[in-house]
């Protein structure tokens, strides 16, 4: 499987609240954020079915907002 890497825009105190966390379970701020993103995308296949590899990219972004 290939890594990727992504840039996200995070405020400062929610990356220190983020440290803090990722410090007090034994982990870096990068290894805290994958399980926080491997988290979500369990609770969201357990809601919404199984994600498939075939995902186009036209899905793989930001849904535009309603209304």
């Amino acid at each position: 499987m290939a890594v990727k890497s992504v840039s996200i825009r995070i405020e400062e105190e929610m990356l220190r609240k983020i440290a803090y966390v990722a410090d007090y379970e034994g982990r870096s701020v990068n290894s805290h954020i994958l399980v926080l993103v491997r988290e979500s995308v369990r609770a969201f296949e357990r809601e919404h079915g199984e994600i498939s590899d075939g995902i186009p990219p036209e899905v793989n972004v930001k849904p535009p907002r309603k209304g």
